[in-house]
């Protein structure tokens, strides 16, 4: 049944991306012939992100002249699906004018996102055109941290006094609706403006009449503070199970909300970030950074992987002698350290994931790991006895295969214990865990598993000889 849900899930995916490449292909030639028919045809059936990432690969001319083909309500449609780096093309090509009446057609918060990729002056040229109104909002979003809560919230919600009536607020909400974001979840203030409550749109229908909204609020509100982090949101929105979360100041009056779309996004974002963080590479890097761009993000962290290599090799160095009289240990210790490197990410990995999702904290992980210990003696051993049965074989030493057996169990099991600590320190101190976990667990099984083994070897030196 899973294999058949995986090949369905995988021709599901070939399907989409050859319908993408098709529209690629049809929307170019349509445009490079300056098709005015065509174009207008597959804007009419396409989907506007689907237009948009065919757009990725289309000349800057190629999209003035779709753009000049579409009204203003289809261009911010577009652009709002579009990834940073067309959106910013698109900007580039157009007046101010222009950009003012699209975004007319746009949420506040992609609105806050677009500007924040834009060069300062031509940020500020726009924001000095818009209207007063809409000046002020864009500033208090733009003032928030792009990662924050405040930095992914729209100002675009329905909020009502909860001594209003039923049908007082049905009216309100007809009124309100075409020009906000959000419509399914009414926030409820009282006198001086604080949240109190929240009431849904079918709560709102199916009640009577007569009834306050003071009456039918659900008062138990789950809400954060601008400043919160983006990642604590999203915790919130899936523990929660909600379909946007209100963001409130001190004085706990609602100042805009976050729509579970933007959450989708986030969580999108935080799991690219730190798989990335996780091989050292920066998020900002993708499949089309320039060479200069990869080379300046990717060499640091090799260059921080060197030093520790060569604690490695220091380790090495310490025997030698050993080494120099068993050749054998040269071509057996890397399997030892290779495969503590291995447990260790495959620890690291886990343990990143239970504190993004809230599962591990800072104290009270002792059960846990004494698991991982458990669990790292266990595959430690199993594939001890592998390994020393084959190591044995091929070198005709028993003595050895026993040596890559103990060496084998021990590292794994420190690579468990590091794998597990070496996070949860890091968070301690307020680091991300998925940034440089990984060197020092790669180092502290490369050191360990280098110095038992060869240790081990020295230790019993003469059995190895015979």
């Amino acid at each position: 049944m899973d294999e058949e849900k995986e090949v369905s899930a995988q021709s599901e995916e070939e399907k989409q991306e050859l319908l993408e490449e098709r529209m690629e292909s049809e929307l170019n030639e349509a445009l490079n012939h300056k098709d005015e028919a065509a174009v207008r045809r597959l804007v009419e059936d396409s989907h506007p992100i689907d237009l948009a990432i065919a757009m990725e690969e289309a000349s800057d001319s190629n999209i003035v002249y779709l753009t000049s083909l579409l009204d203003d309500a289809q261009n911010a449609e577009i652009i709002e699906q579009a990834d940073e780096d067309l959106q910013v093309r698109i900007m580039k090509l157009f007046d101010l004018n222009k950009i003012l009446r699209i975004f007319q057609h746009m949420s506040k918060d992609d609105i806050v996102d677009i500007l924040g990729d834009m060069p300062a002056n031509r940020r500020k040229e726009l924001v000095k055109l818009m209207k007063t109104s809409d000046q002020t909002v864009i500033r208090d979003l733009l003032g928030y941290g792009e990662s924050t809560a405040g930095g992914i919230m729209t100002t675009e919600y329905i909020s009502m006094r909860s001594t209003l009536t039923v049908s007082q607020a049905l009216e309100k909400v007809k009124e309100i609706a075409p020009k906000t974001e959000e419509i399914n979840i009414l926030y409820i203030t009282n006198d001086r403006k604080q949240l109190v409550g929240t009431v849904s749109l079918r709560e709102l229908l199916v009640a009577k009449n007569y009834d306050t909204l003071n009456d039918i609020m659900e008062d138990n509100v789950i809400s954060v503070e601008p400043e919160a982090d983006q990642e604590d949101v999203a915790r919130l929105v899936s523990k929660y199970d909600l379909h946007a979360i209100p963001v409130v100041n001190k004085r706990k009056g609602i100042i805009g909300i976050i729509t579970v779309d933007d959450i989708i996004d986030v969580i999108e974002e935080e799991n690219t970030e730190d798989m990335l963080k996780l091989g050292g590479v920066s998020k900002e890097e993708d499949v089309d950074s320039t060479v200069f761009e990869s080379v300046r993000m990717r060499l640091p962290w090799l260059l921080v992987n060197l030093i520790t290599a060569f604690l490695a090799s220091a380790t090495v160095s310490l025997f030698e002698d050993t080494i120099s009289q068993v050749v054998a240990l040269a071509a057996a210790m890397p399997i030892v350290a290779g495969m503590g490197g291995n447990a260790g990410t495959q620890t690291l990995a886990v343990v990143v994931r239970g504190i993004a999702l809230g599962d591990i904290r800072l104290h009270g992980n002792e059960k846990r790991i004494f698991k991982g210990i458990a669990v790292g003696f266990i595959n430690g051993l199993v594939n001890g006895i592998i390994a020393g049965f084959v190591i044995s074989q091929m070198s005709g030493n028993t003595a050895l295969g026993l040596i890559i057996l103990v060496a084998m169990t021990c590292n794994l099991m420190i690579a468990a214990f590091v794998g597990f600590l070496v996070p949860v320190v890091l968070k301690a101190f307020n680091f991300d865990p998925a940034i440089a976990s990984s060197i020092f667990i790669t180092t502290a099984t490369d050191v360990c598993g280098f110095f038992i083994f060869l240790g081990l070897s020295k230790m019993f030196l003469p059995y190895l000889l015979q």
